[in-house]
């Protein structure tokens, strides 16, 4: 075979290889979201430089569990996790500079405190409204006294 035809098979594997990937990420997602409660969801993993380190992702609501995956793995498994009352809300703002390029159209950043420190996460006004139901909605017998800091 001439050269121009190993490049030509060269580049025929490559294009079969992305187009595998890009189907195995469709797949990826389809089954993550088939039990519902998945939302666009942003991670900032490195809170050392300003308006850095975002990762963008997808969340899902797993019993007491949020769970942060990120778009462009293949992994089934989670990346982040959270415990609903190990997450209190601190507020929010709109995302600042380079931020806005880093995130999904319309995103909103939020804060929340964990036992591990800052969380910082960025997600859609209708999520965030989701968001803080499910940390408002603890099971019964709760001690809100103890979640709540008081």
């Amino acid at each position: 075979m001439a050269w121009w035809e190993w490049l030509l098979d060269i580049c025929g594997v490559l294009l079969l290889l992305c187009v595998l990937y890009g189907v195995g990420l469709i797949v990826r997602r389809r089954l993550l979201s088939r039990d519902g409660g998945t939302f666009e969801l942003s991670h900032r993993l490195r809170a050392t430089t300003p308006e850095r380190g975002w990762v963008l992702g997808l969340g899902r609501y797993s019993g007491e569990r949020l769970e942060w995956f990120r778009v462009f793995t293949l992994s089934r498994r989670p990346r982040r996790s959270w415990r609903r009352d190990e997450l209190s809300y601190d507020g929010r703002r709109e995302p600042a500079g380079t931020e806005q390029a880093s995130l999904y159209p319309d995103h909103l950043v939020i804060r929340c405190q964990s036992p591990d420190g800052l969380v910082e996460l960025a997600m859609s006004v209708s999520s965030l409204t989701g968001f803080q139901a499910w940390l408002e909605a603890q099971p019964p017998g709760t001690d809100w006294n103890r979640t709540k800091g008081l």
